[in-house]
């Protein structure tokens, strides 16, 4: 009897929980929200900037063939780079390819152009004639 009475019990809950949910998707009747009219004269205007130029492209040829691309698009720099064609990768593999993925130019420094600048200065100074003197009265 403690069986039956189990399954009862289980049975009662499961059909209050479901005529729970039924009760929780009923929605009252109500009117929409009121919507206001924005005037168009209160709304700013925006433009997009000018569109740059289209991106630079230098290919670097051997015998015919592009062995390498370098792509300048406003700030950024990359360089890609055709694979070997003496490589013996299958069709398929990996290496098969005829483009590497694209290689960016990171933490790139200009370590002696500080010197150069420098010695073009000390350069160009020691080159260039003297003034005259001012003339005599």
């Amino acid at each position: 009897m403690s069986r039956t009475s189990s399954v009862w019990k289980i049975l009662l809950l499961g059909m209050l929980a479901h005529a729970g949910l039924a009760a929780a998707q009923q929605t009252v009747n109500m009117p929409p929200p009121k919507m206001e009219r924005v005037d168009d004269s209160d709304v700013p205007l925006t433009t997009a900037p000018p569109r740059t130029a289209a991106p630079k492209v230098a290919e670097k040829r051997e015998n015919g063939q592009v062995k390498e691309v370098e792509v300048t698009s406003g700030k950024s720099t990359y360089t890609m780079k055709a694979n070997s064609p003496t490589t013996v990768a299958q069709p398929g593999d990996p290496a098969s390819g005829t483009l590497r993925p694209p290689q960016w130019k990171v933490l790139e420094f200009d370590l002696f152009r500080k010197k150069q600048k420098e010695e073009a200065e000390t350069a160009g100074a020691t080159t260039a004639p003297p003034p005259p003197p001012p003339p005599r009265k």
